[in-house]
């Protein structure tokens, strides 16, 4: 394994040049997110009342509420590991009909994730807002990061689809366009002969001579000469 020798070596290698793209830094700030939203509401998400040892969701006692977040956290996480992978192979695909694939389901999944998150982000707040104050003494603190980070979300991914459409837009191939020169050249090859232009023919004592522009179809056949009657003297 090659190191770097110095720091400037570290900062013109591949990895740092990967890390460095918007793409990336997109894809790395949507796991940290989808981490903090999933973790946050795993470790502190469930709290029991002090009537009750059974465990509660902090957000207004909705399970759901707790199971979308810590699913859709979760599966997010995933999905951006996933396709920064992807990424980092990205530039060594050869076949152009896969790599067109990969970025319109890139471009697909963001608008998918970011609809998602918004609509998460809602449902969130509001079971937040109509949770009861100080119904349970922890996980009020998880709650709002969880809340906090699924807003935060949102522009990541909509930022994260704009640059797959992008990409779409920089990969589609150019349709080959033949050249006006080529095009005259190519049409004034194939271009039958005039019908204005005599067909030249060979002149000699045993040629035919053609008075016509064109060749004619059929060859004329020459005449036999007649016979003259002399005179009886």
């Amino acid at each position: 394994m090659h190191l770097p020798e110095s720091l400037q070596d570290l900062a013109d290698s591949e990895a740092v040049h990967f890390l460095r793209k918007p793409k990336s830094i997109a894809r790395i700030l949507e796991g940290i997110f989808s981490l903090i939203v999933f973790s946050s509401l795993l470790t502190d998400g469930y709290q029991n009342k002090t009537e009750s040892p059974q465990l509660h969701c902090v957000l207004n006692s909705n399970s759901v509420a707790c199971s979308f977040a810590v699913g859709a956290g979760f599966t997010a996480f995933l999905s951006c590991l996933t396709f920064l992978a992807l990424d980092a192979q990205e530039s060594r695909i050869a076949s152009t009909r896969f790599r067109t694939a990969f970025q319109l389901l890139d471009f697909i999944l963001d608008v998918l994730w970011a609809g998602i998150w918004f609509v998460g982000f809602c449902f969130l707040a509001n079971q937040w807002q109509h949770s009861q104050p100080k119904e349970f003494l922890l996980g009020s603190s998880s709650a709002k990061a969880a809340i906090a980070f699924s807003f935060f979300s949102i522009p990541v991914w909509i930022f994260q689809a704009y640059l797959a459409i992008q990409d779409l837009r920089n990969d589609v191939p150019v349709p080959y366009k033949r050249s006006l020169d080529e095009g005259g050249v190519v049409l004034t090859t194939l271009s039958p002969p005039s019908a204005a232009s005599p067909v030249n023919m060979p002149t000699g004592p045993n040629s035919l001579s053609y008075s016509s522009s064109a060749l004619s179809p059929y060859l004329t056949t020459p005449k036999a000469p007649r016979l003259a009657m002399m005179p009886d003297n």
